[in-house]
């Protein structure tokens, strides 16, 4: 017969399965605590004296308090099985993305894996699967720029991708150049185009792809054509004007990714604010506004050219 194993050595499993949960936010899946020796009765028993409680069908958490968003990440990769990892904005939220929710957690597993089903998880099989593309440490996951790319391929709309790609390099998750360079590996996708576009935003070199943006849609709407890059001169020097109907007084200043940070705030509100105090009307267009949502935009362009007295004719 095998000996009963003692209290003690019951005692040293438990803590060994509980410092290994403590480095993965309080959690540890069923495989692991019986890779470290623990039987299931053993896990049942910690279950039942309410010292452990069960999470999902993979896993266990080692104490009673509420669980963290990196322990419901952890459980959600325990749920999917071998090999299985955050992915898309789920890895990005792993990461720090902030500001940001999910309804749902997302999980990959290579080709040919079995896909397990849970509440609040959306595991997929996926043909991307490379060890290459995970992180180094903490909660499996792929590298932001990866995510950041898949997240916008799998969004459910132009506009959140678009947020998407834009929070990434705002929050310094990952950089433009890094997520053109992955972008480079997606061949076929119907939002390969758009997320090519925002990649230039994104890139800072858009600026004046932007305006040439702007003048072939004004073109398409029936506008006037605006002047562009107009000088005008302010208390601390000369400084330019995107674009500009002076006969109307309207300008719209085409905003790429750039004028979202901190540093630029102050410059930006003074030369706005000198502009309209010569009278003019100031609209702003960001870039990314451009690509997602420019029917909003140019209706309230037309609207102040209207103002202005610019004789447009009304949209139907």
């Amino acid at each position: 017969m095998t000996d009963r194993p003692t209290p003690q050595l019951r005692e040293l499993r438990r803590r060994r399965a509980e410092r290994l949960a403590a480095d993965q936010a309080g959690v540890i899946s069923l495989v692991q605590a019986y890779a470290l020796g623990l039987t299931r009765g053993e896990v049942r028993a910690a279950v039942a004296s309410r010292r452990w409680r069960r999470h999902g069908t993979q896993s266990v958490v080692t104490h009673n308090g509420p669980l963290t968003q990196e322990a419901r990440f952890w459980a959600a990769v325990q749920e999917a099985g071998p090999r299985a990892h955050l992915d898309g904005e789920s890895a990005l939220i792993a990461a720090g993305l902030a500001n940001y929710e999910s309804r749902t957690i997302r999980v990959s597993v290579p080709r040919g894996a079995r896909v397990r089903r849970g509440a609040g998880l959306n595991i997929r099989q996926t043909r991307r699967w490379s060890s290459d593309d995970l992180a180094a440490s903490g909660v499996p996951r792929t590298r932001p720029a990866v995510a950041a790319i898949r997240a916008a391929l799998w969004a459910r709309s132009d506009k959140q991708a678009a947020l998407l790609l834009a929070m990434t390099v705002q929050q310094g998750l990952a950089t433009a150049e890094q997520l053109g360079a992955e972008m480079l590996r997606v061949r076929r996708d119907r939002r390969r185009l758009l997320i090519h576009d925002v990649l230039l935003d994104l890139l800072g070199g858009a600026r004046s792809l932007g305006e040439i943006d702007f003048a072939r849609e004004c073109r398409r709407r029936g506008l006037p054509e605006p002047s562009r890059q107009v000088v005008r001169r302010g208390r601390n020097g000369r400084y330019y004007l995107d674009v500009s109907w002076e006969e109307w007084r309207v300008v719209v200043e085409i905003d790429g990714i750039q004028h979202q940070w901190a540093v630029s705030v102050v410059d930006e509100a003074l030369r706005q604010n000198a502009v309209t105090l010569q009278d003019a009307r100031v609209l702003r267009l960001p870039l990314l506004g451009l690509r997602v949502a420019p029917d909003d935009f140019f209706e309230q362009i037309e609207q102040a050219l209207r103002d202005g007295g610019c004789p447009l004719e009304r949209s139907a």
